[in-house]
């Protein structure tokens, strides 16, 4: 289904939600977020888009490698992208119905209030995104 022609409003709308979402956020880490809630949703289609995104923003493959085992790979993620990538696990799979207070206060000291929010809103947009490519059937290279 070409949802984005047959719904075109909701796809304005979210690609206004995914711009205002990303502003002022280090290009890296949003890439990185991206990549990790598009593992975690099974997303081929995201996955092959925001890896591609990674690398023309600077990011490195080896971590690009190791984002599916970032809590093993000490050393090659900062704190504050720790921070963020738990916090896009907290939010994207919901297993106990909320984000654990522990995960949203690590991210609340590793980014100011306007952060936090610009990046629960990103998680939630490049989740909203996964769900549109899965239940879609997009794959990688359609567009």
């Amino acid at each position: 289904m070409r949802w984005a022609q047959l719904a075109p409003e909701a796809f304005k709308a979210m690609i206004a939600l995914d711009a205002a979402a990303k502003k002022g956020l280090d290009p890296v880490l949003v890439e990185l977020v991206r990549i990790r809630a598009s593992q975690l949703n099974k997303c081929a289609f995201c996955l092959d888009m925001h890896i591609t995104d990674a690398r023309k923003a600077g990011e490195t493959e080896e971590r690009i490698h190791l984002l599916n085992a970032w809590e093993e790979a000490a050393g090659y993620y900062s704190e504050r992208e720790r921070a963020a990538l738990a916090l896009t696990e907290a939010v994207t799979v919901l297993t106990d119905g909320f984000v654990p207070d522990a995960v949203y206060d690590r991210a609340a000291t590793h980014f100011t209030e306007p952060e936090l929010a610009r990046l629960i809103a990103l998680i939630t947009t490049i989740n909203a995104w996964n769900r549109f490519g899965v239940t879609t059937r997009m794959t990688p290279g359609q567009g």
